[in-house]
């Protein structure tokens, strides 16, 4: 028999941080997801361990409603949500009377600045970002390929550049950049730009680039990326869907299924690399 979650509460509330806490009447879970949107509409994702059974949600705006979706984590699976619509005060603690002691102030969060193309290509374009403040763990760069497939990039908190290979040429991009601190992201700062046509747009290119020389030398050829193939549902259920996929060529680390549930929340379910199928809950 599977784990189920049981009842979740705000056990103390602030004008910027809300602590939750949840039960588990029965079995346990590998991991817990909390989700919500912030002040600006935009979704926010916290992971907990399997172990917690709390955690203080924090950043969050003075006299705003928030709902809070709960999710156990199961191997692959997410059982759930359990949800709870609360406000933010204002700053007073609702929850223990108490004296109102000094608010701590949190350390200042690191910000991004801008975010420009410094080298493009007919099939690429170098990204590079500032960050005038701290520091993040890492970098997520989000876009959408010519066939409107949403890719992910993953570059180290170090990094201020990365390349971006495997674009069609002529073709416009709008890229998004977050930073990554802990459990939440920071941003986006995004750039709109369009690939080149087979020309070198940044650094002059000699002439034979250009089709104006000769003799044309041969052009190296990036290796193969691999490639996702057909995604279907060979078994549906009133509650579950069991979805399959080929890899026609190369291989994967893992994969990402997105999906918005019966409530319009998005949700998302990691796969092992190795893996060809999974069962959406």
């Amino acid at each position: 028999s599977q784990p189920h979650l049981g009842e979740l509460t705000a056990s103390h509330v602030t004008s910027d941080s809300i602590q939750l806490e949840w039960s588990v009447p029965k079995g346990t879970f590998d991991s817990f997801t909390v989700q919500y949107r912030d002040a600006q509409g935009q979704p926010e994702s916290l992971l907990v361990d399997g172990g917690s059974h709390t955690v203080t949600v924090t950043g969050l705006s003075p006299s705003h409603r928030y709902n809070f979706y709960l999710y156990g984590v199961l191997g692959q699976k997410y059982l759930g949500p359990i949800s709870l619509d609360t406000t933010t005060g204002e700053g007073v603690c609702w929850i223990h009377p108490s004296p109102a002691p000094e608010e701590e102030k949190p350390p200042s969060q690191p910000h991004l600045g801008e975010l420009t193309a410094s080298h493009v290509t007919s099939d690429s374009i170098q990204l590079e970002w500032s960050v005038p403040e701290g520091t993040f763990d890492s970098f997520t760069v989000q876009y959408r390929d010519a066939q409107g497939q949403p890719e992910s990039l993953l570059v180290d908190g170090g990094s201020r550049t990365v390349t971006v290979t495997g674009l069609s040429p002529s073709h416009r991009y709008n890229f998004y950049l977050y930073g990554v601190l802990g459990q939440k992201r920071v941003g986006p700062i995004s750039l709109d730009t369009i690939t080149g046509e087979g020309v070198c747009w940044i650094h002059p290119c000699p002439l034979w680039v250009l089709g104006l020389g000769s003799p044309t030398p041969p052009k190296e050829k990036p290796p193969s990326q691999p490639r996702l193939g057909e995604l279907s549902a060979p078994h549906v259920t009133p509650d579950s869907v069991q979805l399959e996929w080929s890899v026609p060529e190369g291989t994967f680390d893992s994969f990402t299924v997105q999906y918005k549930d019966g409530q319009g929340q998005p949700q998302v379910v990691p796969v092992d690399g190795g893996s060809r199928r999974v069962t959406v809950p």
